[in-house]
């Protein structure tokens, strides 16, 4: 039998993979200078994608591959809206978040009758979580990032684009390539946050992405927008809400028990995010016939 401690950790590391997911992919974006307030709704795709696909085939692997498409897609959009288009980014990340939310809620009526709930599914049937392969891919995510974005050109490119997008471009390289590259691997990576989170709650629900999102945000600026820093914070704001879960025994409100993970979100942002330094140019459209 399992000890409280070995449960404790387990559970930790189950909460924290949407988490590291998306924070991890919200770096790639930030890097490369587009604020990504999308990931919530990019999450919310995921899970969306992955329930469906499993619900129609029988196959987690195929709801997994619908999770991608559909986080490809959203992504897409919001880098289209804010790369091509150099609209705001924060109004673009806020309006997709908006527009997943009723897009799912739309599909759940359409598919399953019910704007609250979808059919059950059977999700990835593993023994733990150390065995799944979600989980895997979660601290791949952050061990392959690190490297990628520190050890390759390609990430020195992507950087370079979020300090000073002129000198890249002056330097022959298309700088809104980068970005949509950046934009996209945060969308594959949080929709695979929103598949773990599906198959591990066995349907989707409305809004069930529930502010994770945000909170992988915080994670990703309290990581200081390295994968390894992102992934780290990651397991704070999952043990956060792991102790959230262990301590509602009566003798705290239910209200400040459900409030803690947020509580401890914000604490943590007002002590270290005058110590974060932002990409430079994160935020800033690029006009390449500008200058």
């Amino acid at each position: 039998m399992e000890s409280a401690a070995v449960v404790f950790i387990l559970q930790v590391l189950r909460i924290s993979v949407p988490y590291v997911l998306a924070s991890v992919g919200g770096s790639f974006s930030e890097r490369s200078g587009v604020v990504n307030l999308a990931l919530e709704g990019l999450i919310l795709s995921g899970a969306f994608g992955a329930a469906v696909g499993q619900y129609l085939t029988g196959s987690a692997w195929a709801g997994v591959a619908c999770a991608v498409l559909l986080g490809l897609l959203v992504s897409l959009l919001h880098a289209f809206v804010t790369v091509t288009l150099n609209a705001n980014q924060i109004v673009s990340g806020i309006a997709i978040n908006i527009l997943v939310m009723g897009a799912t809620r739309f599909g759940l009526t359409l598919l399953f009758g019910s704007a609250m709930n979808s059919a059950r599914i059977a999700g990835m049937e593993v023994p733990s979580v150390l065995a799944d392969p979600l989980f895997m891919l979660a601290v791949l995510s952050v061990l392959l990032g690190q490297f990628l974005l520190f050890r390759t050109p390609f990430g020195l490119r992507l950087r370079a684009a979020g300090e000073s997008a002129r000198a890249v471009e002056t330097a022959g390289v298309h700088v809104r390539s980068l970005r949509y590259s950046g934009v996209l691997v945060s969308g594959l990576l949080a929709a695979l946050g929103g598949a773990f989170l599906v198959f591990q709650q066995h349907s989707f629900t409305d809004n069930m992405s529930a502010g994770r999102g945000f909170i992988a945000l915080a994670a990703m600026i309290i990581g200081k927008w390295t994968p390894v820093g992102a992934g780290l914070a990651s397991l704070l704001f999952a043990s956060a809400e792991a102790l959230e879960i262990w301590v509602q025994t009566g003798w705290l409100p239910s209200q400040l028990v459900q409030s803690l993970p947020y509580v401890i979100t914000l604490v943590v942002l007002a002590g270290f995010v005058g110590r974060a330094t932002p990409p430079a140019e994160v935020g800033v459209p690029y006009d390449e016939d500008a200058g």
